[in-house]
């Protein structure tokens, strides 16, 4: 774990009321295996709330599969979704920022991608796209609700003016590392990699990521860092982990998010957020 540098924080005794704002990733952090909101973490939340601090939700996931939980948890503040390519009201849905990958360099890259035949599905907004059937496809609309439509891709990247809010590749684990690195070297000027699963490939926009959605919502408020807790599990969490005065891995995390966090709770299928926010907000340490 990382030395807290902050001068207000003496290893880890966080005053409870310092901390006013608290970021929390959905997958393997909030939810448990059936994708629901335990009791003691809707709780938790419930309690942080009702002293003022604002509650967050940052997810990887499309707005459309996020804002149920943002609405059962009666979070009417931004979400930052798409890894903090599409910051949006959780209740309202208005839009608050979108930054897009641009159509020419998304046109390239699924190119490539289907030169290669890997799987990927591509996301505008409230709608995600295949190219094909897949398993993937199927467990995805299970976990978020939101279908995936079948499209030929380059067809209709020709008619999107916008962007695409992200590109989510399945790569086989012998040919990871190899398209991993195709793209950097030929896309990394434009685009940003990280990943929610050891399976998955996740591509946004370059200079996206949910730390600086993260970053952005906080100084929006007037919020220094160091009032700042963000909860996750995943390298896609690694930025806003590493900008919060308080970053904190489950203890289900991958090591790198264990290692660069401030304090490790427990598991997500243990509750781990609601046990976070008790220490750090609700009570004395």
């Amino acid at each position: 774990m990382r030395e807290l540098s902050s001068p207000t924080i003496t290893g880890l005794e966080v005053r409870k009321d310092m901390i006013k704002m608290i970021a929390i990733d959905l997958d393997n952090t909030l939810l448990d295996r059936e994708w629901k909101v335990p009791a003691k973490n809707r709780e938790a939340i419930r309690l942080a709330s009702a002293r003022g601090v604002k509650v967050i939700l940052a997810t990887g996931r499309m707005a459309a599969s996020a804002r149920q939980y943002a609405r059962q948890l009666g979070l009417d503040l931004p979400i930052i979704t798409y890894n903090g390519a599409l910051v949006e009201q959780g209740i309202s849905g208005e839009i608050v920022y979108r930054q897009v990958i641009p159509i020419p360099i998304a046109m390239k890259l699924t190119e490539y991608l289907l030169g290669k035949k890997v799987f990927f599905q591509v996301y505008f907004k409230d709608r995600v796209f295949a190219s094909e059937p897949n398993p993937y496809s199927l467990r995805y609309t299970q976990m978020t609700g939101v279908e995936v439509e079948t499209a030929d891709i380059p067809e209709l990247l020709a008619r999107e003016k916008e962007g695409l809010d992200k590109i989510l590749c399945l790569l086989e684990q012998e040919y990871s590392s190899t398209i991993k690195q195709e793209i950097e070297k030929n896309y990394g000027q434009d685009i940003h990699l990280t990943s929610s699963q050891n399976n998955n490939l996740e591509i946004v926009k370059k200079g996206v990521n949910k730390g600086a959605a993260l970053q952005a919502l906080a100084a929006k408020w007037g919020f220094k860092a160091e009032e700042v807790m963000a909860i996750g599990d995943s390298p896609n969490d690694k930025e806003m982990i590493s900008y919060a005065g308080l970053g904190v891995a489950m203890e289900n995390a991958h090591p790198e998010i264990k290692r660069i966090a401030d304090y490790i709770t427990s598991s997500y299928e243990e509750e781990g957020v609601a046990r976070a926010i008790e220490r750090f907000v609700l009570t004395n340490p």
